[in-house]
């Protein structure tokens, strides 16, 4: 493979997109990078909607090669750690399937590998109703783009506790941040958003249990209220209006959630 650093090789580029049962948000990542990815590297857990005919609609573009991995649910970690092992152009671009890329991050991307970055990180904004919420949850940087010769060196790889995964790589490499959102398309409404929150806070508090971190009555009455209060005045949430109150509750909710789920799954072990 040519050098991605080559003033005669446009870099190329891998995008992995683990997924399962996303319909309503698919179709939009796939068209975002229609114009960025010489790879798509889908891993699908088992969809039984139409996500694969999504996916599959890809391999008329003509301009990209289509890697589907059909498999069992290994976890947030090890998902997409095999998602990023099959990645073969020079660089990898990291998205889950409810996350367009807009088209001032896909120019900072090129701009990023042709100046032959190791990585980059991107700042990901939750979109609620066509709208990018400012303040909630933000900054939220990630890293997102790598060399894949990183990942072939074992230099760069997913880590984190499932299902807080996280992209990294050794230093000295070094992500600096490029301009541009990554937009995250994750909820209609936050009823639903409760209802995953609920979902992800149950494999929270059991990787938690696992590692052996434990809760106590004290965390339990404290980190709600800590955690509405660090969306709606530290991060500036009322700013976004009616959704920066919701978006800070159902953050307080969420803490409520697994330190709860954790204390009793603790308290089982003691009986």
């Amino acid at each position: 493979m040519p050098d991605a650093h080559s003033s005669s090789h446009t870099p190329t580029l891998s995008v992995m997109i683990p997924c399962r049962n996303n319909e309503r948000t698919m179709g939009r990542v796939l068209n975002s990078v229609r114009d960025l990815a010489n790879q798509l590297v889908v891993v699908d857990s088992g969809s039984t909607d139409s996500t694969m005919d999504l996916v599959n609609a890809c391999r008329q573009w003509g301009t990209s090669e289509v890697l589907l991995i059909e498999t069992h649910w290994r976890g947030f970690v090890k998902t997409k750690q095999l998602a990023l092992d099959a990645c073969s152009c020079d660089y990898t671009l990291w998205l889950d399937s409810d996350e367009p890329v807009t088209p001032q991050l896909a120019s900072s991307i090129k701009s990023a590998m042709a100046n032959g970055l190791d990585a980059a990180t991107v700042n990901r904004v939750v979109e609620y109703k066509g709208k990018l919420l400012r303040h909630c949850w933000q900054p939220e940087h990630r890293l997102r783009l790598v060399k894949t010769s990183l990942v072939r060196e074992n230099k760069a790889r997913f880590n984190g506790i499932d299902p807080h995964d996280y992209l990294e790589i050794d230093p000295p490499h070094t992500a600096p941040l490029i301009d541009g959102v990554l937009i995250h398309e994750s909820f209609e409404s936050f009823a639903q958003h409760l209802d995953n929150a609920r979902r992800l806070s149950l494999v929270s508090a059991q990787s938690m249990h696992t590692m052996g971190r434990r809760t106590n009555p004290l965390k339990i009455m404290t980190s709600p209220p800590g955690a509405f209060l660090k969306q709606l005045i530290l991060k500036g949430s009322w700013r976004d209006g009616p959704a920066g109150w919701l978006c800070a509750a159902t953050s307080a909710a969420a803490a409520l959630m697994k330190h709860m789920m954790l204390y009793e799954l603790q308290n089982q072990d003691a009986s």
